[in-house]
């Protein structure tokens, strides 16, 4: 991850855990997330990558497909993982996920309900979990 990291990612493994990984992706530019600074663990366990690693949201996250303890619902983290993704390939699609979220399936009812009928609102909501994630 740290020869060749993809652009607005990074993560490494904690100092005394490698089964533990700090992560911070950043907010897509021309997105209402852009510029945001948010930061993520990754928990691995021994079946990895044969299972995916358990990854959840530090930073205050305001969109539909995170839940409110900042566990994601991302299919490649559960029904579609495959052993050939890497921490690269997990946090390119959380950062991908980030301005396309899946509304059908919504970890979080009232961002996705935003997402679909009030723009504006859902905008302000996301840009306050931005600043927010710069104090953290």
């Amino acid at each position: 991850m740290q020869t060749d990291p993809p652009a607005g990612v990074s993560a490494s493994p904690v100092a005394d855990n490698v089964m533990i990984w700090n992560a911070v992706i950043i907010g897509p530019a021309d997105t209402p997330f852009e510029d945001g600074t948010f930061r993520l663990v990754m928990q691995f366990e021994e079946q990895y990558p044969n299972k995916p690693p358990a990854v959840k949201f530090i930073s205050q996250m305001f969109h539909p497909n995170v839940y409110a303890s900042g566990e994601l619902c991302l299919d490649i983290l559960q029904n579609r993982w495959s052993p050939t993704y890497d921490v690269a390939a997990v946090l390119t699609s959380i950062q991908s996920l980030l301005n396309d979220p899946n509304t059908s399936s919504p970890a979080n009812v009232e961002a996705s309900n935003l997402y679909k009928d009030n723009r504006r609102e859902y905008t302000k909501r996301v840009r306050e979990s931005v600043e927010k994630s710069w104090e953290d």
